[in-house]
């Protein structure tokens, strides 16, 4: 599937609560492009319990029950067992949850779900940070990035959470990490993800501009400028099958280029840059990508 063959059905209604630029509200509006009317969201606390409106109206044209910030994946695992003994085996049942709900406060029920090999699709829209209640650090945020709770003195004695190998080590029908910046790979994603059987986990990049310091006109540029460096690599994994890097770029930018587009960055000195972009090539070498 590319975007030649995306449907102009639209599955969430104009006038959402998103901010402009939002990464995460674009990510769900191409999804269910995907996914389609037989899906059924289940959403922890986060930004989008808000974009999506508050009871009885949604933005969404298909069943959302939000749910306590812990229970994602658990709540998900059920709904979609109800759905089995109801004879609607081919409802897509997807967790739909912000880094904080999925790197921290919800892994346990991720961890589970993965381990018992539910038959769900479990979404992160990865904007790096607690940013629905006011920009507070998660791990998921980068080495370096300003939040308002991150620790003064060395910026980088945090790592990012490795969640895709984190998911990956529970043998998953499918892991993949996207973003909407690169349309025709976000939907070849979660077009496997739809089609396959078991656990299924996409990690997306999520821009947040109040959070990140952007415009909001620069989101899908500061997302491309993330992959193009190397500090976000599109990737997915099948079970039983190695990792496969889904995009490589001719030649990969310095992270400087990524990292001074936000103003979550401006504080760093030439030094921290410097050892960010060491941490990022040494990834890169793992990966065999230089």
């Amino acid at each position: 599937m590319d975007f030649r063959d995306i449907t102009n059905v639209e599955y969430v209604n104009q006038g959402d609560y998103a901010c402009p630029g939002c990464g995460a509200g674009l990510s769900m509006r191409h999804a269910l492009k995907v996914l389609g009317e037989k899906t059924a969201i289940v959403m922890p606390a986060s930004c989008w319990s808000i974009i999506a409106g508050v009871f009885p109206t949604t933005a969404l044209q298909v069943p959302l029950m939000h749910v306590p910030f812990a229970t994602a994946a658990a709540v998900a695992s059920g709904v979609k067992n109800a759905f089995n003994e109801k004879g609607e085996e081919d409802v897509n049942v997807v967790c739909w949850a912000g880094d904080g709900g999925t790197f921290d406060i919800g892994l346990q029920a991720l961890s589970g779900a993965a381990e018992r090999k539910e038959d769900i699709i479990y979404v992160c829209y990865d904007n790096e940070a607690y940013m629905n209640t006011g920009i507070q650090r998660s791990s998921a945020t980068p080495p370096g990035a300003w939040t308002t709770t991150t620790p003064t003195g060395n910026p980088l004695v945090y790592d990012k959470k490795d969640m895709f190998n984190i998911v990956a080590s529970h043998n998953p029908a499918y892991v993949a990490t996207a973003t909407i910046a690169y349309p025709d790979d976000f939907y070849k994603k979660f077009e496997k993800a739809k089609n396959a059987k078991g656990f299924r986990f996409i990690h997306l990049l999520s821009t947040c501009p109040p959070g990140w310091r952007i415009d909001s006109k620069d989101s899908i540029k500061v997302m491309r400028l993330a992959v193009e460096s190397g500090m976000f690599v599109l990737m997915e994994k099948e079970q039983g099958k190695p990792i496969n890097v889904t995009y490589r770029p001719e030649r990969f930018i310095p992270v400087k280029e990524y990292l001074s587009a936000q103003g979550r960055y401006r504080h760093l000195s030439e030094e921290t840059v410097n050892e960010i972009q060491d941490r990022v090539n040494r990834r890169l070498k793992e990966l065999g990508l230089i």
